[in-house]
């Protein structure tokens, strides 16, 4: 579904960011891409969306393709039209618009009226909740509430891929359980998924493969049940071990840095 080979993105001509970065969703999966605060996933997503101009990045070397179609220096509107659909960390709705008028402007691009329907349909079967509230204004919803129009929004587009930025955060557990199931639901259907997280708990326990990035490039990939058994990211993903305040793969050089971080 999904290739992405030896990214590199640079910001202002100058901060290099991601530094041969590789990964692929292959269809019908959900792949997980967990890293702290700093380590590239946003922009990774910036990258496959085609958002860096906003940001003042460019892709310097790699490519990405979907389905074997090269769409790295696309526009965003050109990237959501051949099957790529992003929910945005923070959820970002328009607040004073209805719920309704906010899953609108998610099919904008939809072909014809039945297909939105259908997406309608679908995103109402999937968040019942927000059935009873499709006149009210976005701003008065929960954030879990929130989250769910955000998804509901993407998905009105009727993705090949749906791509999920921290849907997890500054959201209460028994929140993060419903969206949990939820992408496992909407992946059933059909739709390959590419989760980005800090919750590895929640990430790796849905995935069909995992990637772990640090500075800018994958330090660990693999089964999702072998990667939340591995030492480092149970420490630094998970908090066991009770090795201090250590939050990143990156401190792990401050006091004995195994040899696999720095091939």
């Amino acid at each position: 579904m999904l290739d992405v080979a030896n990214l590199e993105v640079v910001y202002n001509d100058v901060v290099l960011v991601l530094r041969g970065l590789s990964l692929s969703v292959p269809d019908g999966q959900i792949v997980a891409l967990l890293g702290a605060n700093g380590a590239g996933k946003t922009t990774t997503l910036r990258a496959i969306t085609g958002l860096l101009d906003v940001h003042e990045g460019d892709i310097t070397k790699g490519t990405i393709e979907l389905q074997g179609n090269r769409i790295d220096g696309k526009k965003p509107s050109a990237i959501v039209g051949v099957g790529i659909a992003q929910v945005m960390e923070g959820r970002r709705v328009f607040s004073e618009m209805s719920v309704d008028d906010n899953l609108r402007t998610g099919s904008i691009t939809s072909p014809s009226s039945t297909d939105s329907r259908a997406a309608y349909d679908r995103v109402m079967e999937l968040f019942p909740v927000l059935q009873s509230r499709r006149k009210d204004s976005a701003g008065f919803l929960s954030g879990g509430e929130q989250q769910m129009l955000a998804i509901g929004r993407a998905l009105m587009a009727d993705p090949k891929l749906l791509i999920l930025d921290e849907p997890s955060l500054g959201l209460a557990p028994m929140l993060v359980q419903q969206i949990r199931g939820i992408i496992v639901d909407i992946n059933r259907q059909g739709t390959s998924v590419l989760l980005i997280e800090q919750n590895a708990n929640m990430a790796l326990s849905i995935a069909d493969y995992g990637y772990i990035m640090e500075t800018g490039k994958v330090v660990m990939d693999g089964d999702p049940r072998k990667l939340l058994k591995d030492e480092d990211v149970q420490e630094f993903y998970l908090g066991l071990h009770g090795e201090g305040d250590r939050k990143s793969f990156r401190d792990v050089k401050h006091y004995k840095r195994r040899k696999r971080w720095l091939s």
